[in-house]
């Protein structure tokens, strides 16, 4: 799956082929084209022989960045592998451990929706040649790919116990990323029959729901969410800050439940790797477009001092602000914070 196409890409970066890394290792160049087709899945690899590995793909050069997702994927490739095992019970999925975060879900993703993690979607073409044609992503089969889906539909139907529900709403935002027509409806309906008497909870269904109707191209639900959803309340701005700061990683800790969204402490993070990453999805075409454009508006009302003149991700945003402004596709809501966030950069400068 995923750990093998990225151990495949890792070694085309660095200019070898499969007998060379076959003797670096030292394995058989079989076993290095084992592992890149997923024929000899790498998750079956001890651990300590993966640290070996690992280590030495570092002293070869290998981008630490790559390592990372490497990891992930091989994370990602357990818990499909848990997800297509029919026999193996709800309770016993994985998926509802801990909150998982942007890292690891893109990776999961990938032989789902074709979309590269953000690390490997700006690789430089290989040293070498590649020899005849390669695959774009790493490749589910059709019929795994069904099962994967019905398995998140059914575990997101079973999980219904308060104990469950992180696992039940992990469930539905996977199973957001099937492209049946149903897709959409399903999960309102599920976020219907829930009827959670919390607002939390109510505050997650609808953002899942908004989140899955954005991917599929319908804008709407995305803009009740930020209407009626965000905008209503104090605590509802601050539980998306601190969604997004977890789920990009800002955040220090792994989470086991969704209970710190709401926390009313004070966030322990700073936000500027959250406002980089606002910044770069500031494109109008993007689904997620307006809930970047208002989380941005509402972490600069939380953290002026993001616009300090030494931030990079301040200087890249007063460069697109005018191009943005300019476009004829901005919904006024939009619009409008974006003429705020313009008003506040001259304040910083003044």
């Amino acid at each position: 799956m995923g750990s093998g196409y990225v151990f495949r890409l890792i070694r085309e970066q660095l200019g070898r082929t499969q007998e060379d890394l076959a003797e670096e290792f030292p394995v058989s160049p079989d076993t290095i084209a084992g592992w890149e087709s997923g024929r000899r899945p790498l998750t079956a690899t001890p651990v300590g022989q993966m640290l070996v590995h690992r280590h030495r793909l570092l002293q070869l050069g290998a981008v630490p960045a790559l390592l990372l997702a490497l990891e992930r994927a091989m994370e990602a490739d357990v818990l499909l592998a848990s997800a297509l095992d029919e026999e193996a019970p709800t309770s016993a999925n994985p998926m509802g451990a801990w909150v998982m975060q942007r890292d690891l879900v893109e990776v999961l993703a990938w032989p789902l929706n074709g979309v590269p993690p953000a690390p490997l979607r700006d690789l430089p073409p290989p040293p070498r040649p590649r020899r005849g044609p390669v695959p774009a992503a790493p490749e589910l089969p059709a019929g795994d790919r069904t099962r994967f889906f019905t398995r998140m539909r059914r575990t997101a139907e079973q999980a219904r116990s308060k104990e469950d529900f992180l696992l039940r709403r992990q469930a539905l935002y996977l199973a957001g990323y099937d492209d049946a027509p149903d897709t959409t409806e399903w999960l309102s309906s599920k976020e219907r029959t829930a009827r959670p008497d919390d607002w939390l909870t109510r505050w997650l269904n609808a953002r899942s729901v908004a989140a899955v109707a954005a991917r599929q191209g319908d804008q709407d639900r995305m803009d009740h969410f930020i209407r009626t959803t965000l905008a209503d309340s104090d605590p509802s701005e601050a539980a998306n800050l601190n969604y997004w700061a977890y789920w990009i990683g800002e955040t220090p800790h792994i989470q086991l439940s969704d209970d710190f969204i709401a926390s009313p402490q004070p966030a322990p993070w700073q936000g500027d790797k959250l406002m980089q990453h606002l910044v770069r999805g500031l494109t109008p075409n993007h689904g997620f477009f307006d809930l970047n454009v208002h989380t941005l508006w509402a972490l600069l009302a939380a953290r002026p001092s993001l616009l300090r003149p030494s931030s990079g991700a301040g200087q890249g945003l007063r460069i697109s602000l005018p191009v943005l402004l300019d476009s004829k596709e901005l919904s006024a809501r939009s619009r409008r914070e974006l003429e705020g966030i313009r008003y506040a950069i001259r304040l910083a400068e003044a």
